[in-house]
């Protein structure tokens, strides 16, 4: 959470029953509501772009070499997949779709690689410390 959206928080955020009753009979200007409004509202945006699926130049580059597709709801089941992973542990992992595998960095959400399903029995994937088929 940002310093500025701590600090108004801390200063409209009541603590007991009685305060939030308080609270509600106070007027707060117009201008505080607003700015209020914006910084929270940055603040989940910057939540979402952190959760967003980024892919690497070295996966780009190998996405137009292959042939792989990454549409809509590839992205979906990347997401998905890197949100169970991260529950269980995972920090660099396989990801399998039927359309092809991607290693991604689950700390930095990026696909580092991707491999077609044609080509992925004649390759041998290292360092990886999880997989998920999807």
């Amino acid at each position: 959470m940002s310093p500025e959206l701590t600090r108004i928080l801390k200063n409209h955020q009541p603590q007991r029953k009685e305060d939030i009753s308080q609270a509600k009979k106070q007027n707060i200007a117009p201008e505080k509501r607003e700015e209020f409004e914006q910084i929270l509202k940055n603040h989940f945006r910057e939540k979402e772009i952190e959760n967003e699926i980024k892919v690497s130049k070295h996966a780009t580059k190998r996405l137009m070499e292959r042939n792989i597709d990454i549409d809509s709801g590839e992205f979906l089941k990347l997401k998905k997949a890197s949100d169970i992973l991260k529950t269980k542990g995972g920090r660099d992992s396989l990801i399998i779709t039927d359309k092809a595998a991607y290693i991604m960095d689950l700390s930095t959400n990026t696909v580092v690689t991707a491999l077609d399903k044609n080509n992925l029995e004649s390759n041998v994937v290292t360092n990886i410390d999880s997989t998920i088929f999807m």
